[in-house]
Formats: structure tokens, C-alpha cells, sequence
């Protein structure tokens, strides 16, 4: 994989339509720091850019997937609060570019997902986990509060009383009662992990990826719409679906059985 920035720590590269984004800092367990954030955020407005990517792919390079925030530069920063700001309003830019993208985004994840990790994780659509991965909200470990969107997106995706449950006890949530709250779709085993999902993403990217996109996008943001407001929205998409290649090509095929 290649990098479309200087940093090293997030590597980018576009095969089979389906860009490839993978944290690259496993020394430290792809913990994000400010350069890393930056780089991320790089790599996400690249696949967004690129009319030949039809899918995202994201994942991490070794054993973690992500431990959300560097802990190690926030201690070590001169104004801490000025950094470990700085550091979520970038990291949460990041992932509201990801969660606004017109491509459909998979994620593949293992051995843990902590913190802003999970942020980064709920910011994709359909998430690959090992079944020995981990998940934790980590913050109340260390005296600190959601970042990056994650008291939003977690209640939404397991319900407040659940997202209360990991934010306020700490708890260690096992891959397989992940699956089963909905945090993520679909189990495999632990080596197999970036290769699934690199095999969902590319049966993406080969559907009627325009659509796809804008199923995401009508999902996503149907959480800051009204009811009238999401039908309306949705009239007017599927009259711009219709005039597609892709839906051109299908509707044709099955009228034709």
C-alpha cells in the first residue's frame, strides 16, 4: 500500500475500485495521534475524490485494530488540554468526512477496538470482526469523556441503556455479544479478518455502487431529518437511481424474466 501523505502511519492505496485505508502505527496499537489523524483525514477525502474508487475498505496494520487516542501524546503535550482538543476536533473531521461519503465503507477489525476506535469503527457501514476481538469504550479508565462522535453513534447503535453500560462501567464487550447488540455484522476468525473484508468491500464496489452510496447516505442522515423530510429525500434519489447505468443495465435485466 502506499501513502498519499508524508506520514507513514496511515497507508492509502486503490485496487479493484475499492480504496484501501489502514492505520499503520501497530508499535503502538494504532493509537491516533495528531500527524495520524491528519494523515487519515487525507486518505478519506482522497477516496472521496477519486470517481474510480466505488467502495472504502478500512483496517489496521497488526495485531489491533485501533486504541483510539494516543494517551502517550496527550501526557507528554505542554498544554494537554490544547492537544487532546485539537487531536478529537481532528480526529472527529476525519470521521464525519468517512460517515459523508458516497461510497459504501467496510471496516475490519480485530484484536481491539477502544476509545475513538470505536468512533472510527461505528463511522463505517458494515464491520468485519475477529472473534477474538475486544471491545471497550476505555475513557473512564484514564478520567476522560466520548470524543469523535461516540455518545452519539453508540446509542444509536445499541441503544442508550447499552452505550451507558460500556461508557460508564468500562466493561470488556467480547466479539461475539458485539454481533449480537449490532455493533458489528459479521464474525469471522482472527487471521481472516482483512481479508473479508477486503472480499465484502470488492462484492460492493462490483453492485450498483451509486446506489449503495446513497442508501448509506439516506440512512445515515435520517437521524437529523423529520419523517416528511427523509420521504421527500428519498423521491427525488431514486428518480436520480433510475437514470443510472447500473440501474438501467438491472431494472432491463429483470423485466426481461
Amino acid at each position: 500500500m502506499a501513502e498519499v501523505t508524508a506520514d507513514p502511519t496511515v497507508r492509502y492505496a486503490v485496487v479493484d475500485q475499492v480504496a484501501r485505508i489502514e492505520f499503520n502505527r501497530p508499535e503502538a496499537s494504532n493509537a491516533v495521534d495528531l500527524p495520524m489523524a491528519l494523515a487519515f483525514s487525507e486518505a478519506v477525502l482522497a477516496a472521496g475524490h477519486d470517481s474510480a474508487v466505488r467502495a472504502v475498505v478500512v483496517t489496521g496494520a497488526g495485531v489491533r485494530f485501533c486504541a483510539g487516542g494516543d494517551v502517550a501524546t496527550m501526557v507528554g503535550a505542554a498544554d494537554p488540554r490544547a492537544a487532546v482538543q485539537e487531536l478529537a476536533e481532528t480526529l472527529d473531521a476525519a470521521l464525519r468526512l468517512l460517515a459523508g461519503l458516497d461510497k459504501p465503507v467496510v471496516a475490519g477489525v480485530k484484536g481491539a477496538v477502544a476509545g475513538a476506535g470505536l468512533a472510527v469503527m461505528l463511522s463505517c457501514d458494515l464491520v468485519v470482526a475477529g472473534q477474538g476481538t475486544r471491545f471497550v469504550a476505555a475513557y473512564s479508565a484514564v478520567g476522560l469523556t466520548p470524543d469523535c462522535g461516540l455518545s452519539w453513534m453508540l446509542p444509536r447503535a445499541v441503544g442508550q441503556q447499552r452505550a451507558l453500560d460500556l461508557l460508564l462501567t468500562n466493561r470488556v464487550l467480547p466479539a461475539a455479544e458485539a454481533h449480537a447488540w449490532g455493533m458489528v455484522t459479521e464474525l469471522t476468525s482472527d487471521s481472516l479478518v482483512d481479508e473479508r473484508a477486503g472480499v465484502l468491500a470488492a462484492t460492493l464496489a462490483a453492485g450498483p455502487a451509486w446506489a449503495l452510496g446513497q442508501a448509506r447516505r439516506l440512512s445515515r442522515a435520517s437521524w437529523e431529518s423529520t419523517r416528511s423530510e427523509v420521504g421527500a429525500e428519498e423521491a427525488l434519489t431514486i428518480g436520480r437511481a433510475v437514470e443510472t447505468d447500473d440501474a438501467s443495465r438491472l431494472l432491463a435485466a429483470f423485466a426481461s424474466r
